[in-house]
């Protein structure tokens, strides 16, 4: 095989607005195990929605967005069904932004010599394929935008806005992406970790080229943003999947505004999805019971999912879409808090 025999066959992002789950979520309400579980979740969700005080903050961890569940991200935000986002760079910049650029993401197979994939410059996530020149074009971009921009610390949020703006401008090659979305919609962008994804990359290269004076990422400043729009919201809900720094990022916001001198109210529901295991002191950041122990998250509205997140995710938030009761609700627009 040559390369363009292994990059053929694309991945497909599922539609939630075409498929609609509902009698399949109801019917799975009177099951068992994991089936109970996930219409339990999709519950939450549902209250979450129907809550008017609530805000909904979507966590990201993982590789769903490569795996086909991208759009599904995309719609809800556009349907009203998230108000701020908290992820792993990787899902906003390797996979969004990496397709914003018309690059696409492939399916391949994990039983494959990975040495011969690197000779063909093709990376691998289990069972899905990114060409690696085109993962460094992405490199390359972010360099470019911040190139433009003024040299200073940025919050991620911050810079993901730039990104988007710049999408926006007429530069985006596929039209759908989460980034443009977001900015579109006044949803903002939380990248904790930001550096370890693609965006890594090129800002290292913008600060090699500009060693007197160049853009930095401020994780504190995110830290500080985050829990002002906790502090703002009041009422706040989690869909979670995977887990990792995204979630404990944004379930210490309850700490952090209580250290401020806030009274908040912990994360009043919660939802997360993930095939971590709790035996080894973590689950990705701890189950949403222990969260309570650190007086982060609420257990009368929560619910582990233990299921591979492309399975249910789009099962839920299809439940979601279709139930419809999202069209009542108001946009938050806490990216504008954060406008001069």
């Amino acid at each position: 095989m040559e390369k363009k025999d292994l990059l053929n066959e694309v991945v497909k992002h599922i539609d939630i607005k075409k498929i609609n789950t509902t009698d399949l979520v109801n019917a799975m309400r009177d099951m068992s195990f994991s089936s109970r579980d996930t219409a339990n979740a999709a519950d939450i969700y549902d209250r979450m929605i129907n809550d008017k005080d609530c805000s909904i903050i979507l966590t990201l961890a993982g590789s769903t967005s490569a795996a086909g569940c991208m759009q599904v991200y995309v719609d809800m935000v556009k349907n009203k069904m998230v108000d701020c986002i908290v992820s792993t760079g990787a899902s906003i910049i390797d996979m969004d932004f990496f397709e914003a650029l018309g690059f696409n993401h492939y399916k391949g197979t994990p039983f494959i010599d990975d040495k011969y994939l690197r000779s063909n410059y093709v990376d691998r996530i289990y069972d899905t394929y990114i060409d690696e020149e085109e993962l460094q074009n992405c490199d390359g971009t972010i360099k470019l935008i911040a190139d433009r921009l003024e040299k200073r610390p940025y919050s991620s949020r911050e810079f993901i806005w730039e990104i988007g703006k710049w999408l926006s401008e007429g530069n985006a090659k596929k039209k759908d992406s989460l980034i443009q979305a977001c900015y579109e919609n006044n949803v903002p962008i939380f990248c904790p970790a930001f550096s370890d994804c693609s965006a890594g990359f090129g800002l290292v290269l913008h600060q090699v080229e500009n060693p007197e004076k160049h853009l930095t990422i401020d994780s504190v400043r995110d830290f500080r943003e985050l829990t002002d729009i906790k502090i703002k919201a009041g009422t706040t809900g989690l869909f979670m999947i995977g887990g990792g720094v995204p979630k404990n990022f944004v379930q210490d916001t309850v700490v952090c505004a209580e250290i401020l001198g806030h009274e908040v109210d912990m994360h009043k529901y919660a939802v997360q999805i993930t095939v971590a295991d709790s035996r080894d002191g973590a689950c990705s950041s701890s189950t949403l019971k222990e969260a309570c122990s650190w007086g982060k998250v609420d257990t009368t509205y929560e619910q582990m999912v233990y299921a591979e997140a492309t399975t249910v995710v789009p099962m839920i938030a299809s439940y979601i879409y279709h139930k419809g009761d999202w069209q009542k609700r108001e946009v938050k627009n806490f990216a504008k808090m954060f406008l001069k």
